[in-house]
């Protein structure tokens, strides 16, 4: 195991939330939400802070009985459900900046994904060091085809990817999307360019479809309750 960046786990918990109220302090399994990805965190082996960021008290208090930092409540104006979420990353490291410590890699793990495990967090983060990438994203394997999709321009149906629609999907070249749960980056490239997804040149990790639960509707939320 190596040891040669500094690394700064970040949990974004806000209080708001639409379709959920208070999700990530609500109760799953007898646990705040918010405990899960705290949880994962302190078991990573590369972690040497793990910071909550959140604009709500009560979610701080949670965090810190966790063993979590909240050593700030984030500014109302960044804690929209519109506000991206490098937003809260950048206002993090700008605290630390001037507290004297800045990390040399950033890891986000959202409190959505109840099921990441220490393991995908401390694979992102060596396969960032390993890939020579900025940034490292964990994802799943797709099961939607964009080349069996369509879209409605006008009046007319038109094929999302063509491609010949007689293709067995044993011929197709396998895909993967983002499945939120963990993002990896070098924390000078996310001061500079302001995101945490490098679109040129990013690695990632792959994580199962049954632990890639992200809680956004009711039916995440049972899904999640019975894969615990």
């Amino acid at each position: 195991m190596f040891r040669t960046k500094t690394v700064l786990i970040l949990i974004p918990a806000r209080g708001g939330s639409k379709r959920i109220p208070y999700k990530n302090r609500r109760l799953l399994k007898g646990k705040p939400l918010l405990t899960y990805a705290i949880e994962a965190a302190r078991k990573s082996k590369f972690a040497d802070r793990i910071l909550v960021s959140t604009d709500d008290e009560k979610i701080a208090r949670i965090a810190q009985k966790a063993k979590a930092e909240v050593p700030f409540l984030r500014p109302k104006n960044i804690s929209g459900d519109r506000v991206p979420t490098v937003a809260a990353v950048l206002h993090a490291l700008d605290f630390l900046e001037t507290s004297g410590w800045v990390p040399d890699i950033v890891v986000v793990v959202q409190p959505t994904s109840p099921l990441v495990r220490s393991s995908d967090i401390d694979s992102a983060i060596s396969t960032l060091i390993s890939s020579g990438a900025n940034t490292c994203v964990s994802v799943t394997r797709a099961s939607e085809r964009p080349e069996w999709m369509f879209k409605k321009v006008g009046a007319k149906w038109k094929q999302y990817a063509p491609t010949k629609l007689s293709r067995r999907s044993q011929e197709l070249s396998e895909l993967f999307h983002l499945n939120g749960a963990v993002y990896a980056a070098l924390a000078p490239f996310v001061f500079h360019r302001k995101q945490l997804i490098d679109t040129q040149h990013t690695a990632a990790i792959v994580m199962p479809k049954e632990r890639s639960i992200d809680i956004d509707t009711k039916e995440d939320w049972k899904a999640a309750e019975r894969a615990i």
